[in-house]
């Protein structure tokens, strides 16, 4: 690690510090979580941006904070309300780790979300990363916020050539931001970092003339800044193919199904759907037969309304849709539910269920 970290001493930290801080203060994108530091807009904000888009994020922050103003509105709601606030933005298993560690908030601390790397690590879903935003930036505490953007900015100012995909790596960068971290405004300085990453320092063709710290980048000296990161590749995603059905009964109800408690999507809402064969050519007959086997359902398979693609980071769903129709006397239970068409404004589906159903509604 030593070896790795030996361009600090290149840079006059103090000088570094106050660019990028200063550039910051003058710079920065006006971001509703910016507003002030409360902890607990932090960590909401926080645990929404990993893996997302900050534009995306906004609007759901927004809404978000509105339906639960503060850590005791959010430790208080149901389960389903607050999937349904996060309907839409993926990754669900971190708004269920962010409202089972809420809940030990309130109860354990109080609502007051710790200011101890202790403490707040020891949280569900809160990883060194988000332990180290919040201590940062809401506290003022000097703790490295690593992720993404600053391995990015860190790999090519001190030229690590590490590969930043393997974890172990992250230690490396950590190293870095606590010798290079501001004391005296460790929140403004972290997010610096995250901000040159976004805005100047980005994946391909870095800004790199409008940079506040070009003086500091030993990539930029040595003419590498776009050969680091070093990343290696993901394994290429699982293709899976699906039949949904969107399937009504005599009154026009349409039949949902709950997914299970733990995987993939978990507890959120979606259409009966099952697995089929992707390299054999099914027709009606066999997919009907395909949900009797799944689900003990009787279905009536009236006519195909389209194909919906739909990209995780592991895997990609081709889903065939389908409407059909079923007796009422299917059995509802807490699995599944026959509702109306007013009613899915009540319960939290996938963004890819979501597509099926304005499909649905292209056709009716």
């Amino acid at each position: 690690m030593v070896n790795e970290l030996k361009n600090i001493e290149k840079i006059s930290i103090e000088n570094f510090q106050d660019d990028l801080i200063s550039w910051f203060k003058a710079e920065q994108r006006e971001l509703p979580w910016r507003k002030d530091q409360d902890p607990y807009k932090v960590w909401v904000s926080e645990i929404m941006l990993q893996q997302t888009r900050v534009d995306t994020v906004i609007p759901y922050f927004n809404r978000f904070i509105e339906w639960f103003p503060t850590i005791k509105d959010l430790a208080d709601a149901n389960d389903e309300k607050v999937l349904k606030a996060w309907e839409g933005l993926g990754y669900y298993s971190r708004v269920r780790n962010l409202h089972s560690a809420v809940k030990e908030v309130n109860e354990k601390y109080g609502g007051q979300v710790p200011d101890t790397p202790k403490e707040i690590s020891n949280l569900k879903g809160v990883g060194p990363y988000t332990a180290g935003a919040i201590l940062s930036i809401a506290y003022g505490v000097p703790e490295p916020a690593v992720d993404g953007n600053v391995m990015r900015v860190l790999s090519r100012i001190l030229s690590i050539w590490e590969d930043i995909a393997k974890p172990s790596t992250r230690k490396v960068f950590e190293k870095a931001v606590r010798q290079l971290i501001s004391h005296d405004d460790p929140s403004a300085f972290n997010q610096a970092l995250m901000e040159l990453g976004a805005l100047i320092c980005t994946p391909t063709s870095p800004s790199c003339l409008l940079c506040p710290v070009r003086e500091h980048c030993q990539g930029f000296h040595e003419g590498v800044e776009s050969e680091l990161p070093i990343k290696t590749k993901k394994n290429a995603q699982k293709n899976v193919e699906l039949a949904a059905i969107i399937v009504k009964d005599e009154n026009g109800r349409l039949l949902i199904h709950k997914r299970p408690e733990t995987g993939l999507l978990a507890n959120l809402w979606e259409f009966p759907n099952v697995e089929i064969n992707q390299h054999f050519l099914m027709g009606k007959s066999q997919i009907t037969d395909l949900f009797k086997e799944s689900f003990d359902m009787n279905i009536m398979l009236e006519k195909s309304i389209g194909q919906i693609e739909h990209v995780f980071s592991h895997l990609i769903w081709n889903i065939r849709v389908y409407t059909g129709s079923i007796s009422s006397d299917f059995p509802e239970d807490n699995e599944w539910k026959f509702i109306t068409l007013t009613q899915m404004e009540d319960y939290a589906f996938p963004v890819s269920f979501q597509k099926m159903l304005k499909l649905y509604k292209d056709t009716i």
